[in-house]
């Protein structure tokens, strides 16, 4: 059964128990999907209101963005528990020869990089996210812009929780090209998300303090 499919308190006795899956990189993306949903809300009290007829093709577009992310999201979830028990698998490979030795290890390497890849595609997701908040935050049903702002700071979170989840695999990879790769994706991404977030947030807190 799909993790994300359980109830919200279910989940959370997973994620805690000392079962190795799910793991940090799989909260991370549920947190993403929160940031997401939060987002998405503030957009649904604004599509189809006459008072923001004038915002409605950008509002739809923003809440496009959000449901795909979210859905994004909500799979990597549980794509991350099903790679960290890939990286375990092989882990457990036997090495009491050389030939089995050097298999476990290439077995490791190619284990390491998949998962790498799926906290590399919360950043993605969650900057995408991020991205589109400024506007939603310019733009929509402004008794729910504290939403955008929920969705800033949780979205912010979820990047970084994620962010450290591939340094924990690259950690370990030895192809430095790859590593070199991703640390570079990952800083174009951590800064575009950076500033997105910041400008999303001041818009909030520029509505609710006045």
């Amino acid at each position: 059964m799909s993790l994300v499919s359980e109830t919200v308190q279910d989940y959370c006795k997973r994620l805690a128990s000392n079962e190795p899956t799910p793991g940090g990189g799989s909260g991370a993306a549920v947190a993403g999907a929160l940031a997401a949903a939060s987002a998405a809300m503030a957009a649904n009290f604004t599509v189809g209101k006459k008072k923001f007829t004038d915002v409605q093709e950008d509002i739809e577009r923003i809440l496009e963005v959000l449901n795909t992310q979210q859905q994004r999201l909500l799979e990597l979830a549980d794509a991350d528990a099903e790679a960290y028990s890939k990286v375990g698998a092989a882990y457990g490979m036997p090495r009491d020869t050389d030939a089995e030795k050097e298999a476990r290890q290439q077995a490791i390497q190619e284990a390491l990089m998949a998962a790498a890849e799926v906290p590399m595609g919360v950043v993605e997701a969650c900057t995408a996210v991020i991205a589109v908040l400024p506007e939603l935050a310019d733009k929509c049903n402004p008794n729910l812009i504290s939403d955008v702002g929920v969705g800033a700071q949780l979205g912010s979170a979820a990047l970084a929780a994620a962010q450290l989840n591939v340094e924990v695999n690259l950690a370990l990879i030895k192809d430095e090209d790859y590593n070199s790769q991703k640390r570079r994706r990952l800083s174009q991404l951590t800064t575009e998300a950076g500033e997105a977030a910041e400008q999303a947030i001041e818009k909030v807190k520029e509505a609710i303090l006045v």
